[in-house]
């Protein structure tokens, strides 16, 4: 179903912003909010289903992940075990518990139940972002991370669609760096951090006129567009 309603819920999470190309920088920090308030929010205002993950650790005057994995690839910000997947709960109650254990954990919000989600890089993501405002397209929430990602929320069973609705438009998705994201991944909620590098943000929030979320084959054609954009002003810088 796709179409925005009001609910009677709580306050909507996050900072809205409006975005057009390369206004990464204008996107403030989203501080205030603790990991567990968020988990706790995400699970009852949204119904998502959410698991703590690794969390950072004070070690020698450094930070490091509680994985102790010293060339951990995302500190902080990834699964603490094979099972997180059976341990993601959708009751607020249950992951105010979990998070009560480890304060600081990274929130992970599973892909492939209530949502899935379009990876893109974050160049890419603020393009598409603008051109799907002028065509006045359905959008859900958008995350950015600080590995220049960002993850578009869609509808569940857009990552067994991604493929073949790119090679309909005549590219590959591979070959465009732009991939979907199902059952057995996840995306990093905000407000995680991410070792060093930064806090996970939302670069269009969730709210109550973006509860119903789209359809991938909605976006996809903006998506790959700036994908190609991208990829192809990537070459010519190389040249």
């Amino acid at each position: 179903m796709v179409g925005a309603v009001v609910l009677d819920v709580e306050e909507p999470i996050g900072v809205e912003e409006r975005i057009g190309v390369g206004n990464a920088a204008q996107i403030p920090q989203q501080r205030g909010e603790q990991l567990l308030d968020a988990a706790v929010r995400y699970a009852e205002e949204r119904h998502w289903d959410v698991c703590p993950g690794t969390w950072l650790e004070a070690a020698e005057g450094t930070e490091r992940c509680s994985c102790e994995d010293a060339g951990c690839a995302s500190p902080g910000a990834h699964p603490a075990g094979p099972d997180w997947a059976g341990r993601a709960t959708g009751s607020g109650a249950a992951a105010r518990r979990m998070w009560s254990e480890h304060p600081t954990a990274s929130i992970l919000l599973p892909t492939g139940r209530t949502f899935d989600a379009i990876e893109v890089p974050e160049s890419a993501g603020f393009l598409a972002l603008a051109r799907m405002e002028r065509m006045g397209l359905p959008l859900g929430p958008v995350t950015r991370t600080p590995d220049r990602r960002m993850y578009f929320f869609v509808l569940p069973g857009a990552a067994a669609q991604v493929d073949e609705l790119v090679r309909k438009l005549g590219w590959r998705a591979a070959a465009l760096d732009l991939v979907g994201r199902g059952g057995g991944h996840y995306v990093t909620g905000p407000p995680t951090r991410v070792g060093g590098r930064g806090v996970v943000q939302w670069a269009r929030r969730p709210t109550h006129a973006n509860r119903w979320l789209p359809e991938a084959a909605e976006l996809i054609s903006p998506l790959a567009y700036a994908c190609a954009r991208d990829a192809a002003d990537a070459r010519a810088r190389l040249s």
